[in-house]
């Protein structure tokens, strides 16, 4: 999805951020699982934004505070909340 988006409107996605959810066909963003492993994957891959769904912010507890800590973690429940970032 945020692949199609950046080329959609020519604007180039930051390689420092990654996003993981389900995106509906209505630009919901759902949840998913193993949030606390993706997010070790992303800090020990150098990646230093991280775009979760909003229903998935409990699960980020379960994470290092160090690892916490080193991310900025944004909550969004639209697709078109990402476009702000």
């Amino acid at each position: 999805t945020t692949a199609l988006v950046s080329s959609l409107t020519q604007r180039c996605a930051r390689c420092d951020t990654a996003m993981t959810g389900e995106v509906t066909l209505r630009g919901s963003v759902l949840p998913v699982g193993g949030i606390k492993e993706k997010l070790l994957g992303a800090h020990r891959g150098g990646i230093r934004r991280v775009i979760l769904s909003s229903r998935n912010e409990r699960d980020v507890e379960d994470v290092p505070k160090e690892v916490r800590d080193d991310l900025t973690i944004f909550y969004v429940s639209k697709v078109d909340d990402v476009f702000d970032l």
